[in-house]
């Protein structure tokens, strides 16, 4: 078996090798180990491996607390020290910035992170019924795989939730319609966890009772989902608190439903709206945009700094949750919400001109809105990024074609444990 010395780390958390003049990514490798591996993939250019044996371990190198860490797909950087999953996250950043926009940021920003287990209020949970495990698996896909994690336990939901997935398991054996639940979404709040199950049939009425007790004894509400996401409706209790998360630093109280898009980790989105109002400096009488303002998770703090704030968004329904929110926080003065479809050149260039704009588009990034401020730039854009590569890709235009700076970058751990990588930039242009 060929050895190899890993270098660093990949965007998705592989380890990286170069061996005769091939790349080789290995999972579940760390940097600095030396490992015996195996190609389970071979391309002319370069291979994907899995470890034989560590012939050498690597500092970062931990014990995942996960019991099903390397099967479960959910999660990929469990191995690894939680600093240098951060670290490495900060150079996939640089090199996208650098490689596929060549630009280099004036200020590397301190990372932000914060909560990392525990963390995730929003998760998607596959549900089968599998005969040779005797009954329904609940859980996250297998790596590189469409079967279901055999789980019984979750380390990054929170530990209600983790606790719930041997009693759903349980419930969904006993019903009439075991089998025709493909998924369950969960959504938790400061004062309520929902369960969305997927219905794929009528539910009868032992089934109706069942589920009922099931939400009594574990105090969720449940939901169910016929359909698509619109289709989702309270089941059981029919009247419950709602959801909700706050951001006290703004004295804020966001109402979410449990198919409404927020951000995972309401930790680490805290950190992350104080960073991002931090870098864009409201000012009382500016006009400001929000672009992708989902339900107004930057919009309102905007606004509670006195700045007037054009709230955009592509989904009627997050416009009609952005305003009642803005209204329940006493913000609706200062908040005006507009549908438009930011991917589409016209609807972009018709927006109006802002002193300052937050965008926090979602993977595809912001292409048509970023060419359409050449019109009427802003003299500052703070840009909140899912993923490094098109956070590049419009970095380049506003730099090379528009003039801005890139005045800083840096990223923020939404998603610890994960590859995922999460970022915010700042930009600005001399008057």
């Amino acid at each position: 078996m060929p050895i190899a010395l890993i270098e660093s780390l990949d965007r998705e958390g592989r380890g990286v090798a170069h061996v005769a003049g091939k790349a080789v990514f290995v999972d579940n490798a760390v940097p600095g180990e030396r490992v015996e591996y195996s190609a389970y993939r071979r391309k002319p250019a370069w291979e994907a491996a899995q470890i034989v044996r560590i012939v050498q371990e690597g500092a970062p190198r931990i014990s995942p607390r996960c019991a099903f860490f390397g099967t479960c797909g959910g999660c990929s950087m469990q191995h690894i020290e939680e600093r240098a999953q951060v670290a490495a996250k900060q150079r996939v950043l640089e090199d996208a910035l650098w490689h596929l926009g060549r630009i280099r940021p004036e200020t590397m920003l301190r990372p932000l992170h914060g909560l990392a287990w525990g963390y995730r209020h929003r998760a998607r949970m596959s549900v089968r019924w599998v005969e040779k495990k005797g009954g329904s698996l609940v859980g996250f896909r297998e790596r590189r795989s469409s079967y279901v994690t055999e789980m019984t336990s979750c380390e990054v939901l929170p530990l209600k939730v983790s606790g719930l997935i041997r009693p759903l398991r349980a419930l969904i054996d006993t019903l009439d319609m075991q089998g025709r639940i493909p998924q369950i979404e969960v959504a938790v709040g400061d004062a309520l966890t929902v369960l969305v199950l997927r219905v794929l049939e009528a539910v009868g009425v032992e089934d109706r009772e069942r589920l009922k007790r099931f939400a009594e004894d574990h105090a969720v509400q449940l939901w169910l989902q016929p359909e698509g996401p619109d289709s989702a409706r309270p089941f059981w209790p029919v009247e419950a608190p709602g959801l909700y998360y706050t951001l006290p630093e703004y004295g804020l109280r966001i109402a979410f439903g449990p198919t409404d898009f927020t951000q995972v980790n309401h930790a680490v989105n805290r950190l992350l709206v104080s960073r991002a109002l931090s870098l864009l400096d409201p000012r009382p009488g500016e006009r400001i945009g929000d672009f992708f303002c989902g339900l107004g998770n930057f919009t309102l703090p905007i606004a509670s700094c006195g700045a007037e704030v054009l709230g955009v968004e592509g989904s009627a329904g997050l416009v009609a949750r952005a305003e009642e929110n803005a209204l329940a926080n006493g913000l609706a003065d200062r908040c005006r919400f507009a549908l438009a479809d930011l991917f589409d050149a016209a609807a972009c260039a018709g927006l109006p001109a802002c002193d300052k704009v937050l965008l926090d588009p979602p993977r595809e990034g912001a292409i048509e809105l970023v060419k359409s401020f050449a019109a009427r730039p802003p003299s500052r854009i703070v840009y909140v990024a899912c993923d490094p590569a098109t956070l590049a890709r419009d970095s380049a235009v506003l730099v090379h074609v528009q003039g801005y700076r890139l005045a800083a970058a840096g990223v923020v751990n939404m998603f610890p444990h994960t590859s995922h990588v999460e970022s915010i930039a700042l930009f600005e242009r001399d008057k």
